[in-house]
């Protein structure tokens, strides 16, 4: 299995998940980290083995790469995040013919070609690399869908697996955990929204903070918890300033398990503009949060379209979440949490489950 570091989004964390739930009767687990030395493991038991090549970037990890490759002989090579999967497929003519590889897809191909000032070269990439991998793993149809008509990969390629989500941990977490001495008004405060994510433009924070301002009209003890870290946290605080929204607003920075806020939590808030199956909603889901979202993926609209606890925006705009928001306050008890039933799909057995019947299958096939 390769990523580039554990630690960080939720990638890292379905990487981790899997390499902690994988059969040992069935496999040896290898778990290569590109970019990261040893620090940051104790997530995971002593029944995977860690390799921390330690490279400055992914692209420089060639050689270290083909080294542990050459060394371990892996039946099947499960890589995670472009880039990466990039680096992967371009090797494959250097890995043993018997090694199958996995990619597993982390976001709708389609939105990110529209905002990269390459997508010419990328498209390219995607178009021959990606044609090199024996099965390519996408979290939901509508991905598949879109991967197999924007870049032509076939559909014989391309499989449908859920995020692994360790859902009793989380509430065994969640109702253990309480946060409520982040501000000194909480004996006066309303409701607490919380959003969780890298602090980047995709996320769409800054159309939260936007949105936050005509909710705040009608509820003026509203609170809004962000946490994540990233490149547009400068920025998202000046605009927090700019909007009048500084006693609101509350930056938590990067939180390894933002679980722990949700005891505290009245709703929780996904604003992005585009996201292919974000781990911080099926986490809040997990735990029974309300949730209010914007469409930023057909899979997204697909799994929350309708659901009891869940109230979608019409497009993602500040006007259209606020909307969803304020509908979404007017309808809610204090403290009120619903099943979201659509995460069993999610649940750690039943992905793992689905994960080892696609890796069996492969392995029983003949390389391409």
């Amino acid at each position: 299995m390769l990523i580039p570091h554990l630690g960080g989004g939720g990638a890292e964390q379905v990487m981790a998940l899997l390499a902690e739930g994988l059969s040992r009767d069935k496999y040896e687990i290898h778990l290569a980290l590109i970019t990261q030395i040893t620090q940051g493991t104790e997530c995971l038991s002593a029944g995977v083995t860690i390799h921390a090549l330690g490279a400055r970037r992914v692209r420089s990890a060639t050689f270290r790469l083909l080294s542990l490759v050459h060394r371990l002989k892996p039946d099947l090579m499960l890589s995670c995040m472009a880039h990466l999967n990039f680096l992967v497929l371009l090797l494959r003519p250097c890995f043993s013919p018997r090694t199958r590889i996995f990619v597993r897809q982390n976001g709708t191909v389609s939105a990110a070609f529209a905002s990269d000032p390459h997508r010419r070269f990328t498209r390219l990439l995607y178009r021959i690399l990606y044609r090199r991998a024996d099965r390519v793993v996408c979290q939901t149809p509508a991905m598949a869908k879109d991967l197999r008509d924007e870049i032509g990969v076939p559909e014989k390629q391309l499989a449908v697996l859920a995020n692994p989500v360790n859902v009793e941990n989380l509430r065994a977490m969640s109702q253990s955990s309480s946060q409520s001495g982040i501000a000194s008004e909480t004996d006066s405060r309303g409701p607490r929204l919380l959003a969780v994510g890298r602090l980047s433009h995709e996320k769409g924070f800054d159309v939260l903070l936007r949105a936050l301002v005509p909710v705040r009209e009608t509820l003026p003890t509203i609170q809004l918890l962000i946490a994540g870290s990233g490149p547009e946290e400068l920025a998202l605080k000046v605009l927090c300033s700019k909007l009048g929204l500084g006693s609101a607003v509350f930056f938590l920075g990067h939180v390894d398990h933002p679980c722990t806020w949700f005891s505290d939590t009245t709703l929780f808030v996904l604003p992005s503009r585009h996201d292919a199956m974000p781990n911080a909603l099926l986490e809040a889901a997990a735990c029974g949060l309300p949730i209010v979202a914007t469409p930023a993926s057909q899979g997204l609209v697909d799994l929350l379209q309708d659901q009891p606890g869940v109230w979608l925006a019409d497009e993602v705009s500040a006007s259209a979440l606020s909307v969803a928001l304020l509908h979404a306050l007017s309808q809610l008890s204090p403290a009120q949490r619903f099943p979201h039933p659509f995460i069993e799909q999610f649940k750690l057995p039943r992905a793992i489950d689905a994960y080892e019947d696609l890796i069996d299958a492969a392995l029983r096939e003949r390389p391409l």
